[in-house]
C-alpha cells in the first residue's frame, strides 16, 4: 500500500548517515522522512559529522541529544519524531531484531560502509541496524557516493544486491529542469521514499509538468 501526500506512514523508519559527500542529500531526506513517519531513529558517523561541517557549515556535536535539537531545527521538523543514537548504544530499539523498523536507509553511503554491511561486521551501531534489516528480510536501501566504482566496491554492491538490498546511487534527474541543488537533492527523496511506498510529490515524475 502506498500513502498519498501529506498521510503518515504511521510507523518508524532507520536513518543512517555516513562520511561519503552528499550531506545535503542526507538532510533533505531526514526532511521529507520527518514529514511521512512517526519516528525517524538516527545514526550519524564521526566522519559524517566531517562533512555535514565542511559542505553544509553544519557544526554538529557527538551527544544524541545535542544532535537532535540541531537536526530538528536545521530539517524544520519535529523534535518528537527524532530519535538518535550513538555509536555504540547497543540497547537501541534499532540493535535488535524484535523492536528495529522493518524499513533502513544509508544516505549516502560511504564505501567503508558498504563493505562493513556486506560482510556482516557490525562494527558500530549503524552496521549492526543494517544487518539486522537484512537478517529480519526487511528493506534496505543504501545511496553509495563514490566516483569511480573500484573492483571491490562493485563486488560489494552486487553481494548486497544479491541479498535484497537496494542499491540507489544519488543520481538525480535533470528532466524536471531544476533549478537549484535543493530541486536535485528532492528528486533523490523522491526516489528514496517511492521504493519505501511513499507516494508524494517532492519532485517532478517523468511525464508531468512542474
Amino acid at each position: 500500500m502506498t500513502l498519498q501526500s501529506g498521510q503518515k506512514n504511521g510507523s518508524g523508519i532507520t536513518l543512517g548517515i555516513t562520511g561519503a559527500s552528499g550531506a545535503i542529500y542526507a538532510l533533505n531526506l531526514l526532511k521529507h522522512l520527518c514529514c511521512y513517519f512517526d519516528e525517524v531513529h538516527l545514526m550519524i558517523t564521526d566522519a559524517a559529522r566531517v562533512v555535514l561541517a565542511t559542505e553544509l557549515s553544519l557544526k554538529v556535536p557527538e551527544a544524541p541529544t545535542k544532535i537532535q535539537s540541531i537536526l530538528a531545527e536545521y530539517c524544520d521538523c519535529d523534535k518528537k519524531r527524532l530519535s538518535v543514537y550513538s555509536r555504540d548504544n547497543w540497547f537501541a530499539s534499532v540493535a535488535s531484531g524484535s523492536s528495529a523498523p522493518r524499513q533502513m536507509v544509508i544516505c549516502p553511503a560511504s564505501m567503508g560502509c558498504l563493505s562493513a554491511i556486506a560482510t556482516g561486521a557490525s562494527n558500530t551501531l549503524l552496521e549492526r541496524a543494517a544487518d539486522v534489516v537484512i537478517k529480519e528480510k526487511g528493506q534496505l536501501i543504501v545511496l553509495p557516493r563514490e566516483m569511480p566504482f573500484s573492483t571491490i566496491h562493485l563486488k560489494n554492491m552486487l553481494t548486497l544486491s544479491e541479498l535484497g538490498v537496494t542499491v540507489m546511487p544519488a543520481s538525480p534527474g535533470y528532466y524536471g529542469q531544476p533549478e537549484t541543488i535543493e530541486d536535485l537533492a528532492n528528486f533523490v527523496s523522491a526516489r528514496i521514499l517511492n521504493h519505501l511506498g511513499v507516494e508524494n510529490d517532492v519532485s517532478v515524475k517523468w511525464g508531468y509538468s512542474g
